[in-house]
């Protein structure tokens, strides 16, 4: 007789069942309470020794538990012991976990820019750009915090598009081979869309910066 299968344990959340109109699962953030989309969350996952590992992709095997992109949730979590609460069992939180969260989403967000460039859905410099937003094949605008806000501004966000501005200029060079880059967009495509959802959970823990620090609005008007 075949031995029946095991069935997955499911992530803490309300159930592992609620879902949004788009279908994505909900989760439940353990610090706040708030209920979101999986994909705007930060997932964590407890590692054989009872450590907590960030998995900022989501693809690390194990329950997962899930706290908003948001730096004071993420230290209240770690500080008040609420990852061992949701385990019902002893669990510790790396030290610093708030910057080890935002030091991953970084390097996330700036490997799928690559992935976009390596497979021609993405462009630098500001003539490139400026041709794409003119010919309409930008989805999304990125440019860099510490660029001049002055040359920023001469570029608009795509109409019905996304604007990333708060990557550095060395990290978005990084997405390109580069030193540094300034101005870059990206093509409609799935890409796109993972760069826009893990820099919007990146934009959540790099709290405390303001505009001009940013090098203006979040999100421009085309």
């Amino acid at each position: 007789m075949r031995p029946r299968p095991r069935k997955r344990r499911p992530d803490l959340t309300r159930g592992g069942k609620d879902k949004n109109r788009s279908g994505e699962p909900e989760r439940k953030c353990i610090a706040t309470g708030t209920v979101a989309p999986q994909s705007a969350l930060v997932r964590f996952v407890e590692a054989p020794d009872g450590g907590i590992v960030p998995d900022v992709a989501g693809k690390l095997p194990g329950r997962g538990i899930y706290i908003v992109p948001d730096r004071a949730a993420l230290e209240r979590a770690a500080s008040k012991g609420l990852f061992a609460r949701a385990l019902k069992r002893p669990a510790k939180a790396p030290d610093e976990l708030p910057d080890l969260v935002e030091r991953l989403l970084v390097r996330r967000v700036v490997d799928l820019i690559s992935l976009a460039r390596k497979a021609g859905g993405a462009v630098t410099g500001y003539e490139k750009v400026k041709d794409w937003l003119q010919k309409e094949e930008a989805r999304v605008l990125i440019q860099a915090e510490d660029g001049s806000t002055r040359g920023k501004s001469k570029l608009s966000t795509p109409y019905g598009g996304d604007y990333i501005g708060w990557l550095t200029a060395e990290e978005l060079g990084l997405a390109f081979g580069r030193q540094s880059v300034i101005h870059a967009a990206l093509g409609a495509g799935g890409l796109a869309r993972r760069v826009v959802e893990d820099a919007q959970r990146l934009k959540g823990v790099r709290v405390g910066r303001s505009d001009a620090d940013r090098g203006g609005s979040d999100r421009r008007k085309g």
